[in-house]
């Protein structure tokens, strides 16, 4: 289909579904491939290029006087056929036509609109790029396009597939769909697509469960393979990246299998695909989500496409024959002459004067114009290229010595500088503009099939996605209007493997995807909470993430390690969160503590009781003898034996871990030295009243007595002193002991100076004890050296047993063997010291007299 005018465009449009090749044997001249399948779209779509032109030769603001042409040429969706008639437009070598009364020839085409298909749009842009001839497509998505440096003057209004695939991959994060089969196409479309994709899906933690490529032409058991493989994969979710021609056997072999439950996801090329909208195909297809072409509007186009006559404005053979097919097609009819038999079968004639309005035909559907609406926008790409190219001022322009292109001289290299700036808005209110690679503005609707009450299915817009300069790619859907064709009218669900609990972490299976993994318990002290977005966030900030965050952000965030809680933490039982480690320490709240709280108070009260009946009965005998101040003083030291057990008591602090050790220490000495001090003076006293013996009492008066106590002591609390200044013991958490608890205790600070202080303890007792024994067997009734010797037997066994007892207690448990030794010790040395006292002043008060005492007069 041709009209004249001063600039030609071309344009290739696939008016026909089928083409058959002659015999190329070469033995008679080679005759033109037949086209046959009239496509009424790829005809609406070649007039819409026409009306187009139309348009603006109309429009006095857009390339005034001058009249664009076109040349239109049918491909019949081949390769062959595109090429030939692409090479033919720029070669000049196209059939001839009339331009005007007196000119016949061929016009020069500065640019071509066209090819629809990715494979094609290669083939034939190579080599018009090699000429620099523009070719603006209006439905090639391969991305592979984008390289200017193989197709330097390849344009298209419609975004690359790197979009549609990010698009896609957009909508299965949005519903949370990981685990998704692929279906392409076996051409440059569908192969560059699945790179892109698998890609693109996996980096982003999606993973595929299959990817089968669609034969071309009738392979019924590749077919049946591919529909098998569908049928046994859990996932739920198929994208197909296809032409319409490709779907149809393999819908027929889905519906003989009965293949249900899946939610198809479909591509541009097939999603407004109406061959599909048949009711045997409805309950499989229905409810497909797809991105689709920008819809637009274009006002005249109908008006227009009403005005086709094929009798009017085709001035050559093939434009007029392509009108008549159309007409023969919609009106079924036959214009004359007919084939034989046509008449005789009850066929009509064509008269070339039918109404179309009187008819149902798609081809004056004009309410979901997409493909055609790109054809309308490249043609005025080109038209504002030539404008914003005629309307160069001389000395200004852009080539060599800033000159211009002319008409008359116009090389269509110099058309595509200006198609590369061009920038337009469309009646409709689309920007149209080209980037670096000659892309189109990203920007598609997402598109859902839905199923009306009657059983028809619209084709309704759900959403859209585009890049911003600001935002980058933003996803917008409304899920309210989204049909569902599923029993709970609710997403499905297309996981490999259901996100991990809380409280497990991933394991990736081996040989398999990474969305499929199994769930292993967290160990002990380790947690997890991470089940993916809807876990982390809640779901409107989830998906504004994802709209706006989606090539960086991954949609699930399963936990691959467990994490481990803070050094005061634990993890639950349930291993989701960390909770605070329990405490443990010696309390008085606990029944040990209870227990050995009052026992340090029944002795402290033991004590004073034992202190009261010696104040009462001071002046008798038996507290006067042995020097009764050191008695006392003895008291009153075991007494704070007794108390400073409960600083051992309690959550350590930092006073308390100082003064337990010091307390300890100090009050053991002083009680310690009074023993050895009673110990000496009943020795001395011996030896006193033996001949000769006299002199050794000089050396044990009172004042030595309490000043060999006070040097004692203030040996034990300079060491104690230096212990506190050098290396204080301060409290200290120890998590050592127990994974889950934190012990409370006090560190020593010096191990040094703990072993000092029991040392000295420990040297005290064991004096006291050979000085004792060797006393033992004294002559007087009432020899206190014996139960000395029985005390510090007590103190020193007890003593003993506590080290390793100690050094092998954890926690707690080790303050409860060293309050025990204290109160062990200090009940031992009460009892054995002043028990045999007490019942003499008490059950036996005729033995508390000087002559029993002396061992005279003594009661049986």
């Amino acid at each position: 289909m041709h009209m004249a005018g001063d600039v030609v465009l071309g344009g290739l449009f696939g008016m026909h579904f089928v083409s058959v090749f002659p015999d190329l044997s070469f033995t008679s001249e080679p005759q033109q491939p037949t086209c046959h399948g009239f496509d009424i779209v790829g005809f609406r779509q070649g007039m819409t290029m026409a009306f187009a032109v139309d348009e603006i030769n109309r429009n006095s603001n857009l390339l005034p006087n001058v009249t664009l042409g076109y040349s239109l040429y049918d491909i019949c969706v081949k390769l062959g056929i595109g090429f030939r008639a692409a090479l033919s437009l720029v070669s000049g070598q196209e059939e001839q036509f009339t331009l005007r009364e007196t000119c016949v020839g061929t016009p020069p085409v500065v640019g071509i609109v066209g090819d629809s298909s990715s494979t094609r749009s290669i083939a034939i842009s190579s080599v018009l790029g090699l000429y620099r001839v523009p070719m603006v497509s209006y439905f090639a998505t391969c991305s592979c396009l984008s390289d200017r440096q193989k197709y330097p003057s390849f344009f298209r209004t419609i975004p690359s597939d790197a979009f549609q695939v990010r698009a896609m991959i957009q909508i299965l994060n949005y519903f949370g769909w990981t685990w998704a089969g692929l279906l392409v196409s076996d051409d440059d479309y569908g192969l560059h697509a699945a790179r892109s994709f698998q890609s693109d899906f996996q980096s982003g933690e999606g993973c595929l469960a299959y990817l089968e490529v669609l034969p071309w032409g009738n392979y019924p058991n590749e077919i049946r393979r591919i529909v098998d493989v569908m049928k046994k994969s859990t996932a739920r979710v198929v994208i197909v990246f296809a032409h319409e021609s490709h779907m149809i056997n393999l819908m027929e072999e889905v519906v003989r299998q009965n293949v249900t439950g899946l939610q198809w996801i479909a591509s541009e090329a097939w999603i407004a695909a109406t061959v599909f909208q048949t009711p045997h195909l409805l309950p499989y297809l229905s409810g497909i989500l797809g991105i689709a072409i920008r819809r637009g509007e274009i006002p005249g186009l109908r008006e227009f496409l009403l005005q086709i006559r094929p009798d009017q404005q085709h001035k050559n053979s093939y434009g007029n024959s392509v009108v008549k097919l159309f007409w023969e097609y919609t009106f079924e009819c036959r214009f004359a002459p007919p084939p034989a038999g046509w008449v005789e079968a009850g066929g009509a004639l064509c008269t070339g004067q039918e109404d179309l309005e009187d008819v149902e035909t798609e081809f004056l559907d004009i309410s979901n114009l997409r493909p055609e609406y790109n054809v309308y926008k490249a043609v005025y790409a080109l038209a504002y290229a030539l404008d914003d190219m005629l309307r160069c001022k001389p000395g200004r322009g852009p080539f060599s010595g800033h000159s211009c292109g002319y008409l008359q001289r116009l090389e269509p290299w110099q058309l595509v500088y200006y198609l590369e700036k061009v920038n337009f808005t469309t009646s409709f209110g689309h920007q149209v503009s080209f980037d670096d690679n000659g892309d189109a503005l990203p920007i598609y609707d997402i598109m859902n099939w839905l199923q009306l009450r009657d059983g028809r299915t619209i084709l309704q817009n759900v959403g859209e996605v585009k890049r911003t300069g600001f935002k980058g790619e933003e996803l917008t859907i409304d899920e309210e209007k989204i049909f569902w064709n599923f029993e709970s009218k609710r997403p499905p669900r297309s996981v490999c493997s259901e996100s991990c609990p809380p409280g497990t972490r991933m394991a990736r299976k081996k040989g398999e995807p990474v969305c499929c993994f199994d769930c292993i318990p967290c160990s002990e002290g380790k947690i997890s909470n991470e089940t993916g977005w809807y876990s982390v966030l809640n779901v409107a900030v989830c998906r504004y993430m994802i709209n706006m965050y989606l090539k960086t952000v991954p949609f699930f965030i399963d936990s691959m390690e467990c994490s481990s809680c803070p050094e005061d933490f634990w993890s639950s039982p349930q291993r989701d969160h960390c909770v605070p480690k329990k405490t443990e320490f010696l309390s008085y709240n606990e029944p040990l503590g209870i227990c050995l709280t009052a026992t340090s108070l029944l002795g402290t009260c033991i004590c004073a009781v034992v202190l009261g009946i010696f104040v009462y009965h001071r002046t008798t005998p038996i507290v006067r003898a042995n020097n009764s101040e050191l008695s006392f003083q003895l008291l009153l030291s075991l007494k704070l034996c007794f108390l400073c057990s409960l600083l051992f008591i309690g959550r350590p602090r930092l006073r308390t871990c100082q003064l337990r050790h010091a307390a300890f220490g100090i009050s053991f000495v002083l009680c310690i030295s009074c023993i050895l001090v009673k110990t000496m003076v009943v020795l001395a006293v011996f030896k006193a009243s033996k001949p000769g013996g006299g002199a050794s009492l000089k050396w044990f008066g009172v004042l030595q007595q309490r000043g060999t106590v006070i040097v004692l002591t203030s040996i034990q609390a300079a060491i104690c002193t230096a212990w506190i200044v050098a290396a204080s013991p301060t409290p200290h958490k120890n998590t050592q002991y127990y994974n889950d608890k934190i012990v409370y205790e006090c560190a020593v600070g010096s191990t040094i100076g703990f072993a000092v202080l029991l040392g000295y303890i420990g040297s005290l007792a064991i004096l006291s004890f050979l000085i004792a024994f060797m006393a033992r067997n004294l002559p007087d009734s009432f020899n206190e050296a014996k139960f000395i010797t029985f005390s510090m037997l007590i103190f020193c066994a007890v003593w003993v047993a506590f080290v390793p007892a100690y050094i092998s207690s954890p926690g707690k448990y080790a303050d409860v063997v060293e309050v025990f030794a204290i109160l062990a010790s200090s009940f031992g040395l009460l009892v054995a010291l002043f028990g045999p006292k007490c019942y003499i002043i008490l059950l036996r008060p005729e033995r508390n007299t000087k002559k029993a005492i002396m061992g005279r007069g003594i009661e049986p």
